[in-house]
């Protein structure tokens, strides 16, 4: 279908055994739908994410944050889901360094108080959302690396030794 919206998901397992990787997964159709309206730190059921053998179901995700259709972060501490201009330190949205020509050398500094007005985008998902931050909370039976075709599944069962 033609003009079909869709978020790029990007999540984030940081459990440190499974060696903190991030998986991209597209959100399309009803469960584009779910996502509306939803603001950064409000958490997901994961039946949402994916269709068919790539569901999460069994997950729990949190919002972290994402990007507009022009690449503008999403900040969680600006109401709304509009683009507005504000005048920021370093933090989302802007790094707070400043580039100085030396002696035919580029040196970046960083100084205290630097400050810059920039155009960034509310904390809440609206259709000009494009791409999305997850976070797991709670993880489900199955791994991502096996539901993402990454990994082979091995059953919980044949972990354990009988070698006692």
């Amino acid at each position: 279908m033609a003009g079909e919206q869709a978020f790029k998901a990007v999540i984030n397992d940081t459990n440190p055994t499974a060696g903190g990787r991030a998986f991209s997964v597209e959100i399309t159709g009803s469960n584009y739908n779910h996502f509306l309206g939803k603001k950064i730190g409000d958490n997901v059921d994961g039946m949402f994410i994916g269709e068919g053998d790539q569901s999460l179901s069994g997950y729990k995700l949190e919002i972290t944050g994402g990007s507009d259709k022009t690449g503008r972060p999403m900040r969680a501490d600006l109401a709304g889901g509009n683009i507005k201009s504000v005048l920021i330190t370093a933090g989302v949205g802007y790094k707070g360094k400043k580039y100085v020509r030396k002696n035919s050398k580029v040196y970046r500094y960083k100084y205290d108080g630097l400050r810059r007005r920039r155009n960034l985008r509310g904390n809440t998902i609206s259709t000009e959302t494009r791409q999305l931050n997850l976070k797991i909370i709670e993880s489900g039976n199955r791994t991502l690396g096996t539901i993402f075709g990454v990994e082979e599944f091995t059953p919980v069962e044949s972990s354990t030794s009988e070698e006692e």
